[in-house]
């Protein structure tokens, strides 16, 4: 399991950078979810995102060093162009959506179906229900949400960026996923062996024989 670590050593050794895309609707929290993860914060008057950034947090997983390289984009349509860029590289998503607005959870099939369009078949997935703080105004039920995961072979966590409730869960999910794949050898990321980089898998082919995404009956414990 990844220890939370701290928030990064700038003279660390990394073994491995982990790339991992942040998509769903404006306004569900993507950014939120981001800062908290990245920097343990939280921002109530927090902008829509123009365009893609990324940030980084290395963590201890099995005694090797992984920096976790988080993208997130802007929902809007207007963005959409970035799309192929955006998902290049990527080993891990988070597809996100606020179970107070039932529409962004509608619109889910929709976004994992450009990210299974632009994406490696073997990303390790999660599907996120943000904003569980606003439990008195759930349009979205959690037994809706976890029969879509196990249909389309998700993980899947409720979170409070607010609260800061199963976000460093979430994250743990998809990065310890990534991290056996990697260390099954099933993951062929040879172009930097034999010299000092780091084992960059953005860009790499991603070979996993069966699906990448099981859902063990642990991670899939939700809500507390």
């Amino acid at each position: 399991m990844a220890s939370g670590g701290g928030y990064g050593d700038p003279n660390q050794k990394i073994d491995y950078v982990f790339k991992v895309v942040l998509i769903g609707d404006s306004a569900v929290g993507k950014s939120q979810i981001l800062a908290r993860f990245a920097r343990n914060e939280f921002s109530l008057d927090s902008k829509a995102t123009i365009g893609v950034e990324f940030q980084t947090r290395t963590l201890v997983i099995e005694h090797k060093s992984v920096k976790a390289q988080i993208w997130d984009t802007a929902g809007q349509e207007r963005y959409r162009a970035v799309t192929s860029a955006y998902y290049r590289g990527a080993v891990g998503a988070m597809l996100v959506y606020d179970i107070s607005k039932r529409q962004t959870f509608d619109h889910i099939p929709r976004w994992l179906e450009e990210l299974r369009g632009h994406a490696d078949k073997n990303i390790v997935i999660i599907l996120i229900g943000n904003k569980s703080d606003l439990e008195n105004q759930r349009a979205v039920s959690t037994e809706d949400a976890k029969e879509f995961a196990q249909k389309e072979g998700l993980f899947f966590l409720e979170t409070s960026a607010l609260e800061a409730t199963n976000v460093e869960a979430a994250f743990l999910t998809v990065l310890n996923e990534i991290f056996n794949i990697v260390n099954k050898k099933n993951l062929v990321a040879t172009e930097n062996q034999g010299n000092d980089n780091p084992a960059t898998l953005a860009g790499k082919k991603i070979v996993v024989p069966g699906p990448a995404q099981e859902i063990p009956a642990k991670n899939m414990c939700c809500r507390s």
